[in-house]
């Protein structure tokens, strides 16, 4: 099948991009990218996007493989979030580290019911009587 002008335009665009953020540190040119295609084309823009996404979750696939293969096939890790976009590699770790402490925390305590009050039994609205089930034809209305 023969692969569109815009798909092989955005797919050579995301590889530069992710080359370049890579190369340069600068994790905002995938989007200012995406910004000048969508001025003009917001087909090959979201085209582009979805480029950058696959080689993004194609990578972090790769590297679980990679992990799985060097760890012996046994106990891969717990494959991590996509990674937080637009913050520097401190900011994302501190992130990750606010993230693994809250889960933590919601699994060691359980949930529990707030207890009724006679207030809040008394604010309570009653039941509404189910409707009775009547097989009657409806009414159009013109």
């Amino acid at each position: 099948m023969a692969e569109s002008y815009v798909q092989r335009v955005a797919d050579e665009l995301a590889d530069l991009a992710l080359a370049d953020q890579k190369a340069s540190g600068d994790i905002a040119i995938v989007d200012a990218i995406g910004d000048i295609l969508g001025a003009s084309s917001q087909t090959l823009q979201e085209t582009y996007l979805t480029s950058v996404r696959v080689r993004r979750a194609e990578e972090r696939a790769r590297a679980m493989l990679d992990s799985r293969k060097a760890n012996g096939f046994k106990d891969a890790p717990k494959p991590k979030a996509a990674p937080l976009q637009g913050l520097s590699e401190e900011d994302k770790e501190r992130e990750e580290a606010k993230i693994a402490e809250e889960a933590a925390a919601k699994q060691a305590e359980p949930a529990a019911a707030p207890e009724p009050t006679a207030e809040t039994k008394a604010e309570a609205p009653a039941p509404a009587a189910p409707e009775p089930n009547v097989s009657m034809p409806r009414r159009i209305k013109r």
